[in-house]
């Protein structure tokens, strides 16, 4: 399939596609003729030679510094150059790809005033695959200044830019959306997984199922309480804990009896941060700004990507508790009086081998880690030392998704040792008759690493069963 871009349009799944399927951009109807309008601004300003800023000016202290019109291709050239200062690794390619379709997307709605033959160019250069390299540490997340010159050194090599054009291909937010964009789908795909995890640790527990009761949603109306009630009773559809008497407990510990809640926010803090996702996938994040309809091109602060920012730390801190409570459930389920099972669930009690116990200790490494970098990032001030302290706030958009896709490979290696122990444990209990959701799970997860026998280690490769929960296929009905 073909996306299309607009710069009004676009979807995160869409945008998921391009970067990790591949799939190739176009643009719209109508792209041409916004773009044309707006590029008419741009020349009709540069013709009357009034200041603005990036276009007849130079940038940060150097606005007071004017341009020429002679002046024009040599400054956009090293308008670019000057911003390459970013360092690290390269980006992963994914994440360069969202990027280049962002940058796309928003030249689609006009306001940037380049050129159709430079937006062309960056489609072609996303369509083919050639994309430079992108240093992916650098940007305060005011502008992604580093990665983008990167990307655009790249992309306009040897390709003359003309006026306004050097500075629309650094002046915006493309890389922190990048990355968010990624992360919070990973982070979507990767609950749905913990979901089908915690419920079959319910059934390793031979938990009450009170816990799921239709009146908890209706006395506590949260959307994501109510669905994360759904799904867990659909994922139980069948299994023994719903017969009479199954349940081993009249009120289990909080971090069995809560996954609803627990999940449930977590619901509504990804539903929040993915509406403010979509809000700027199809937004105007550039400065200056076209606006075509009054004739002006006005220095603006879009590029201050705040409310994506603390969507993704609300993200965090809302996975956090989820993988804490997913580790105390595994840590619980390996001791013996609470589960009645042997001890680290051995095969047979009163032998000397730890059997699973060993693994508690990972577990809870993973969710320290996790809780960590769950830690608000957007509360952070720069230094006004630099430009004369014109440039005196940063949203960190970079660091707060970087440390959003950092918990959720944690977060994977934590739920393939949590898969392990619930399985271990449901082999201990004979089998019993297990969900429909949860039967499919700990048959594909015994597929992939078999049980722990009398005498046996603890299985030393769960990286199947991490790229199984990365994959969504745990999920998958």
């Amino acid at each position: 399939m073909t996306v299309t871009l607009t710069g009004y349009s676009l979807t995160v799944d869409e945008l998921v596609r391009v970067a990790r399927g591949g799939e190739p951009v176009e643009l719209g109807g109508g792209v041409p003729e916004r773009l044309a309008a707006g590029r008419e601004v741009v020349l009709r300003a540069l013709e009357r030679n009034v200041p603005v800023y990036g276009l007849t000016t130079g940038v940060g202290v150097r606005k007071r510094t004017r341009v020429d019109r002679s002046a024009q291709p040599d400054f956009n050239r090293q308008l670019i150059l000057d911003h390459r200062v970013g360092q690290g690794p390269p980006a992963p390619e994914p994440v360069v790809r969202a990027q280049t379709a962002l940058i796309a997307n928003g030249f689609a709605r006009g306001t940037a005033g380049v050129r159709l033959e430079l937006v062309c160019r960056v489609v072609d250069a996303l369509n083919e695959g050639r994309l430079p390299p992108v240093r992916s540490l650098g940007s305060i997340g005011e502008s992604d200044l580093p990665a983008n010159a990167d990307l655009a050194h790249g992309l306009v090599d040897g390709f003359p830019l003309e006026a306004k054009e050097g500075i629309a291909l650094l002046n915006h937010s493309a890389y922190s959306t990048a990355l968010s964009a990624l992360a919070l789908a990973d982070t979507r795909r990767l609950l749905e997984s913990l979901e089908v995890i915690a419920a079959l640790d319910l059934e390793a527990l031979g938990a009450n199922l009170t816990l799921l009761h239709p009146a908890i949603a209706l006395q506590r109306p949260f959307p994501g309480l109510r669905a994360s009630l759904e799904r867990l009773r659909a994922l139980l559809e069948g299994s023994y804990l719903w017969d009479e008497a199954a349940a081993r407990s009249l009120q289990d510990p909080l971090t069995f009896r809560t996954i609803p809640q627990v999940h449930g926010a977590a619901r509504d803090a990804l539903g929040f941060a993915g509406r403010q996702l979509e809000i700027e996938l199809n937004a105007s994040q550039e400065n200056p700004l076209v606006v075509a309809d009054e004739d002006r091109i006005v220095s603006v602060g879009n590029f201050d990507v705040l409310p994506l920012a603390t969507a993704l730390d609300v993200a965090r801190i809302a996975l956090a508790p989820v993988l804490t409570s997913a580790s105390e459930r595994a840590v619980k389920l390996l001791q013996a009086p609470l589960t009645g099972l042997p001890e680290g669930l051995a095969t047979e009690a009163g032998r000397p081998e730890s059997a699973l116990s060993e693994l508690g200790v990972p577990v809870q490494a993973f969710a320290a880690e996790a809780r960590l970098l769950a830690h608000p990032v957007s509360v952070e001030t720069a230094s006004t030392s630099h430009h004369e302290g014109i440039e005196d706030r940063v949203t960190l958009a970079p660091l707060g998704a970087r440390r959003l896709a950092e918990m959720v490979v944690l977060a994977e290696r934590l739920a393939a040792v949590e898969l392990v122990v619930a399985a271990q444990a449901v082999d201990l209990r004979g089998r019993p008759r297990l969900g429909a959701g949860t039967g499919a799970a700990f048959r594909r997860a015994r597929e992939l690493v078999p049980a722990t026998g009398p005498g046996d280690p603890p299985p030393q490769d769960l990286e199947p069963l991490r790229e199984l929960v990365a994959s969504g296929a745990l999920a998958a009905p």
